[in-house]
Protein backbone atom coordinates (compact mmCIF):
# COMPACT_ATOMS: atom_id res chain seq x y z
CA UNK A 1 0.00 0.00 0.00
CA UNK A 2 1.66 3.31 -0.96
CA UNK A 3 0.69 6.81 0.92
CA UNK A 4 1.94 8.49 -2.27
CA UNK A 5 -1.75 8.21 -4.11
CA UNK A 6 -3.68 8.26 -1.04
CA UNK A 7 -2.12 11.61 -0.08
CA UNK A 8 -2.58 13.75 -3.24
CA UNK A 9 -6.13 12.67 -4.08
CA UNK A 10 -9.11 10.12 -3.39
CA UNK A 11 -10.02 6.92 -5.28
CA UNK A 12 -11.19 7.26 -9.02
CA UNK A 13 -11.02 11.33 -9.12
CA UNK A 14 -9.02 13.34 -11.40
CA UNK A 15 -6.49 14.26 -8.96
CA UNK A 16 -2.54 14.98 -9.06
CA UNK A 17 -0.69 17.80 -7.38
CA UNK A 18 0.93 18.61 -10.97
CA UNK A 19 -2.13 18.95 -13.11
CA UNK A 20 -3.31 22.52 -13.38
CA UNK A 21 -6.46 21.48 -14.52
CA UNK A 22 -7.08 19.18 -11.44
CA UNK A 23 -10.51 18.70 -10.22
CA UNK A 24 -9.99 18.59 -6.67
CA UNK A 25 -8.19 21.30 -4.75
CA UNK A 26 -5.09 19.88 -2.25
CA UNK A 27 -6.27 21.02 1.03
CA UNK A 28 -3.04 19.62 3.83
CA UNK A 29 -5.07 20.06 6.98
CA UNK A 30 -8.10 17.77 5.01
CA UNK A 31 -7.37 14.66 6.97
CA UNK A 32 -6.49 16.20 10.42
CA UNK A 33 -8.91 15.57 13.02
CA UNK A 34 -8.64 18.98 14.65
CA UNK A 35 -11.87 20.05 16.74
CA UNK A 36 -12.12 23.03 14.85
CA UNK A 37 -12.88 23.02 11.24
CA UNK A 38 -11.59 26.32 11.06
CA UNK A 39 -8.00 25.56 10.11
CA UNK A 40 -9.08 24.36 7.00
CA UNK A 41 -8.44 25.76 3.43
CA UNK A 42 -11.79 24.58 2.02
CA UNK A 43 -13.48 26.83 5.31
CA UNK A 44 -12.10 30.40 4.03
CA UNK A 45 -14.08 32.39 2.16
CA UNK A 46 -14.23 32.13 -1.34
CA UNK A 47 -13.78 35.64 -2.25
CA UNK A 48 -10.89 35.26 0.23
CA UNK A 49 -9.35 32.45 -1.93
CA UNK A 50 -6.32 33.32 -3.80
CA UNK A 51 -6.46 37.15 -4.62
CA UNK A 52 -5.60 38.12 -0.64
CA UNK A 53 -2.04 36.44 -1.50
CA UNK A 54 -1.21 38.75 -4.20
CA UNK A 55 2.45 37.66 -5.66
CA UNK A 56 4.63 40.46 -6.03
CA UNK A 57 8.05 40.28 -7.04
CA UNK A 58 10.66 42.65 -5.61
CA UNK A 59 14.40 43.33 -7.33
CA UNK A 60 17.36 45.49 -6.51
CA UNK A 61 19.10 47.15 -9.16
CA UNK A 62 21.91 49.66 -8.92
CA UNK A 63 20.06 52.54 -9.05
CA UNK A 64 16.58 51.46 -7.30
CA UNK A 65 14.61 48.80 -5.43
CA UNK A 66 11.34 47.69 -8.16
CA UNK A 67 8.51 46.17 -7.33
CA UNK A 68 6.26 44.39 -9.79
CA UNK A 69 2.52 42.89 -9.49
CA UNK A 70 0.28 41.30 -11.37
CA UNK A 71 -3.20 42.76 -10.97
CA UNK A 72 -5.28 41.82 -14.09
CA UNK A 73 -8.61 43.41 -14.86
CA UNK A 74 -7.82 46.00 -12.00
CA UNK A 75 -7.89 49.47 -12.90
CA UNK A 76 -4.90 52.21 -10.98
CA UNK A 77 -7.78 53.60 -9.25
CA UNK A 78 -8.37 50.46 -7.84
CA UNK A 79 -4.84 50.18 -6.06
CA UNK A 80 -3.04 52.12 -3.41
CA UNK A 81 0.91 52.45 -3.46
CA UNK A 82 1.43 54.07 0.29
CA UNK A 83 4.56 54.92 2.22
CA UNK A 84 4.95 55.44 5.99
CA UNK A 85 7.16 57.16 8.08
CA UNK A 86 8.89 53.91 9.36
CA UNK A 87 10.30 53.19 5.53
CA UNK A 88 7.40 50.89 4.80
CA UNK A 89 5.85 49.83 1.17
CA UNK A 90 2.12 49.16 1.27
CA UNK A 91 0.30 48.40 -1.37
CA UNK A 92 -3.08 47.46 -1.38
CA UNK A 93 -6.46 47.39 -3.27
CA UNK A 94 -9.83 45.26 -3.72
CA UNK A 95 -11.70 43.30 -7.32
CA UNK A 96 -15.03 43.64 -6.28
CA UNK A 97 -16.94 40.29 -7.13
CA UNK A 98 -19.11 40.37 -10.89
CA UNK A 99 -22.42 41.41 -9.98
CA UNK A 100 -24.86 38.43 -10.48
CA UNK A 101 -28.02 38.54 -12.15
CA UNK A 102 -31.02 36.48 -11.31
CA UNK A 103 -31.06 34.75 -14.49
CA UNK A 104 -27.77 33.53 -14.50
CA UNK A 105 -26.35 29.82 -13.99
CA UNK A 106 -22.59 30.04 -12.61
CA UNK A 107 -20.78 27.04 -13.66
CA UNK A 108 -17.84 27.65 -12.32
CA UNK A 109 -16.36 30.59 -10.27
CA UNK A 110 -12.21 30.82 -10.41
CA UNK A 111 -11.77 34.08 -10.75
CA UNK A 112 -10.93 35.45 -7.52
CA UNK A 113 -12.16 39.14 -5.78
CA UNK A 114 -11.44 40.67 -2.08
CA UNK A 115 -9.21 42.95 -0.98
CA UNK A 116 -5.16 42.12 -0.35
CA UNK A 117 -2.38 43.89 1.02
CA UNK A 118 1.04 43.62 1.06
CA UNK A 119 3.84 45.38 3.29
CA UNK A 120 7.61 45.52 2.40
CA UNK A 121 10.03 47.54 4.83
CA UNK A 122 12.42 49.20 2.70
CA UNK A 123 16.18 49.28 3.49
CA UNK A 124 17.70 52.64 4.49
CA UNK A 125 19.27 53.51 1.07
CA UNK A 126 15.64 54.19 -0.20
CA UNK A 127 14.86 57.47 -1.33
CA UNK A 128 11.50 57.80 0.17
CA UNK A 129 10.42 61.32 -1.28
CA UNK A 130 11.32 60.13 -4.61
CA UNK A 131 8.61 56.57 -5.38
CA UNK A 132 6.81 56.45 -8.57
CA UNK A 133 4.52 53.86 -9.56
CA UNK A 134 3.07 53.38 -12.93
CA UNK A 135 0.21 50.61 -14.01
CA UNK A 136 0.80 49.17 -17.88
CA UNK A 137 -1.61 45.74 -18.70
CA UNK A 138 -2.36 44.77 -15.39
CA UNK A 139 1.09 45.41 -14.10
CA UNK A 140 1.95 47.47 -11.36
CA UNK A 141 5.42 48.66 -11.31
CA UNK A 142 6.58 50.86 -8.41
CA UNK A 143 10.31 52.17 -8.19
CA UNK A 144 11.79 53.19 -5.23
CA UNK A 145 14.84 55.27 -6.20
CA UNK A 146 18.13 54.46 -3.53
CA UNK A 147 20.41 56.77 -2.80
CA UNK A 148 24.47 56.70 -3.61
CA UNK A 149 26.47 54.77 -0.62
CA UNK A 150 29.46 57.09 -0.69
CA UNK A 151 32.41 55.66 -0.28
CA UNK A 152 34.69 56.96 2.52
CA UNK A 153 36.78 59.05 1.80
CA UNK A 154 40.60 57.55 2.50
CA UNK A 155 43.59 60.30 2.83
CA UNK A 156 46.87 59.22 3.37
CA UNK A 157 48.37 60.92 6.17
CA UNK A 158 52.47 61.52 5.78
CA UNK A 159 54.18 60.59 8.94
CA UNK A 160 57.07 62.61 10.51
CA UNK A 161 60.27 61.97 12.19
Amino acid sequence: MSLIPSFFGGRGRRSNVFDPFSLDVWDPFKDFPFTNSSLSASSFPQENSAFVSTRIDWKETPEAHVFKADLPGLKKEEVKVEIEDDRVLQISGERNFEKEDKNDQWHRVERSSGKFMRRFRLPENAKMDQVKAAMENGVLAVTVPKEEIKKPEVKAIEISG
